[in-house]
C-alpha cells in the first residue's frame, strides 16, 4: 500500500523537472534545422562535423567550470580575461623568457588557480556578490594582459609559440591530435575524403580527434561524475540551494565555493593552453566575452541562476547548440552577426523555461 503522506511524482513530471529537457529538446531541433538548410553544404561532410565539434569542444571547456559554479551559487566573468592572461602567461614565459613550454604551462595553471582562489576567498570574506568580485577581476586582468604584453614584446600579439612547443610533452596534450592511424584507415576505405594536392596530397582531410575535444569530454565526463555521483556534488548542489541551511547540516560551504572558482579559473586554463598551442601565438584580446558565452550554455543547460539546480550533461548540450549553430550559420551563407542574436534569444527562452521548471519544482505560482 502506497503511504498517501508521500506525494507521488509521474513519470512524465520527472522528466519535465529534468535540467536538461530544453537543451536536448534545442539540441534535436537545432541539429534538424540545419540538417533540412545546410545539409547539401558539406556541414555533416567529416570535415564540417570536425569543424563545429571544435567550436563545441571550446564552449564545452568553460561551460563545465561556470555550470558547477553557478550550481554552487555564484559566478565567475573572470573567465574570458583569465583566458586571455593565461595565454599571455604562456607565451611570455616561454617565447621571450626561454622557459621549457611544459614549465610555462605548469607556471600558468598555478597562477590561474592562485587567482581562482583569490577570487573565492575575496567572495566568502567580504560577503560581497560575486558578480561584483570577479566584474572587477574581468578589468584587472584584462588589463595586467595588455601591460604585461606590451611591456616585454611593445605589441598586444606574441608569436614564436608553435616554433618553441615543437616535441614538448605537455604541449602534445594541448595541441596534439590523436587516432591518426584510426583516421587514416577511415580514408583508405574511403569514409573520409583524401587532399588530392599540394604537400598534403593523400593524407586524410581530417587527420584525427584534436586533443581539445578530448580535454572537453574528460571534463564534461568529471563534472558529471563529480556532481551526480560523490559527496562533494551533494555539497555543490547544497551550497548553491540555500548555504545557510547546508552549513546547519555540516557542509564546508566556503570551502565547496572556493573550489569551484579555481576549477572555474582550470577550465579557462585548459581553454587558454590549447588556444596557444593551436595557433602558435598569444593574444592580449583572446576570451573576450567568452565568460558570457559560457553562462548562456550553463543556462540552456537547465541550471537556475539561483544556483542548487543544474546540470553538466545540459551545459555539454548547450555547447553543442552553439557549435552547430555558429558553424551552420557559416555553412548556409547566413551573416555571422546573426550568432549574437541568436545568443540573446536562446538566453531569454532558456530563462523563462528555467523559470517555469523552478516553479514546478517548488510548486510556486
Amino acid at each position: 500500500m502506497t503511504d498517501e503522506r508521500i506525494k507521488q511524482v509521474s513519470a512524465l513530471r520527472r522528466a519535465m523537472i529534468r535540467p536538461e529537457l530544453g537543451a536536448t529538446t534545442g539540441t534535436l531541433l537545432v541539429f534538424l534545422f540545419f540538417l533540412l538548410i545546410a545539409g547539401d553544404s558539406g556541414m555533416f561532410s567529416p570535415e564540417g562535423i570536425r569543424n563545429w565539434t571544435v567550436v563545441s569542444a571550446q564552449f564545452a571547456i568553460i561551460a563545465v567550470g561556470a555550470c558547477l559554479l553557478m550550481i554552487a551559487g555564484e559566478f565567475d566573468l573572470s573567465v574570458g580575461s583569465m583566458i586571455g592572461f593565461a595565454g599571455v602567461v604562456i607565451a611570455i614565459l616561454s617565447v621571450q623568457m626561454g622557459w621549457p613550454v611544459w614549465a610555462a604551462i605548469l607556471a600558468a595553471f598555478a597562477i590561474c588557480l592562485a587567482l581562482g582562489w583569490v577570487n573565492g576567498m575575496l567572495v566568502i570574506k567580504t560577503g560581497l556578490p560575486s558578480f561584483i568580485v570577479t566584474l572587477a577581476f574581468l578589468y584587472i586582468l584584462r588589463g595586467l594582459t595588455i601591460w604585461l604584453s606590451i611591456l616585454t614584446t611593445r605589441q598586444t600579439i606574441i608569436g614564436g609559440v608553435k616554433d618553441v612547443a615543437q616535441n614538448d610533452w605537455l604541449a602534445f596534450l594541448f595541441g596534439g591530435v590523436v587516432l591518426k592511424d584510426l583516421f587514416a584507415w577511415f580514408a583508405d576505405i574511403g569514409l573520409i575524403e583524401k587532399f588530392v594536392a599540394g604537400t598534403r596530397a593523400g593524407q586524410p582531410v581530417v587527420e584525427g580527434v584534436p586533443m581539445l575535444v578530448i580535454w572537453a569530454l574528460l571534463l564534461v565526463a568529471f563534472g558529471h561524475v563529480l556532481l551526480t555521483r560523490t559527496k562533494f556534488g551533494n555539497w555543490i548542489f547544497a551550497a548553491g540551494g540555500d548555504a545557510q541551511a547546508a552549513r546547519y547540516v555540516g557542509v564546508p560551504v566556503a570551502r565547496v565555493k572556493v573550489t569551484m572558482f579555481m576549477f572555474t579559473a582550470f577550465c579557462a586554463c585548459v581553454f587558454a593552453t590549447c588556444q596557444v598551442i593551436e595557433f602558435g601565438s598569444a593574444a592580449a584580446d583572446r576570451g573576450l566575452l567568452k565568460e558570457f558565452e559560457a553562462i548562456i550554455c550553463v543556462v540552456i543547460g537547465g541550471a537556475l541562476l539561483t544556483g542548487g539546480y543544474g546540470s553538466v550533461i545540459g551545459a555539454a548540450l548547450g555547447a553543442i547548440i552553439f557549435g552547430v549553430v555558429q558553424q551552420g550559420l557559416f555553412f548556409s551563407g547566413a551573416e555571422s552577426s546573426l550568432f549574437r542574436v541568436f545568443l540573446g534569444t536562446i538566453l531569454i527562452l532558456a530563462v523563462i523555461l528555467n523559470t517555469y521548471i523552478r516553479r514546478m519544482i517548488t510548486g510556486e505560482r
